[in-house]
């Protein structure tokens, strides 16, 4: 098992999430893995995990004009 996997995930909700149970995006960074669930499903549900490599160039994809 890896140090991620033991620890407690810090979990942040996406500031474009609405308090109505709309679209609920949250993240939790680690320093190999970006994890990313729907707050809508039980916390136990799988989340998925990538690469903190990927999930930056989503970003820079991402934020594109």
């Amino acid at each position: 098992m890896n140090t991620e996997e033991s620890t407690e995930l810090a979990w942040f909700k996406s500031s474009y999430s609405s308090g109505a149970g709309g679209e609920c995006v949250e993240v939790a960074a680690c320093p190999t893995t970006i994890h990313v669930r729907d707050s809508k499903q039980d916390p136990s549900a799988p989340a998925l995990a990538v690469p903190t490599a990927a999930w930056e160039a989503f970003l820079g994809f991402a934020v594109r004009p």
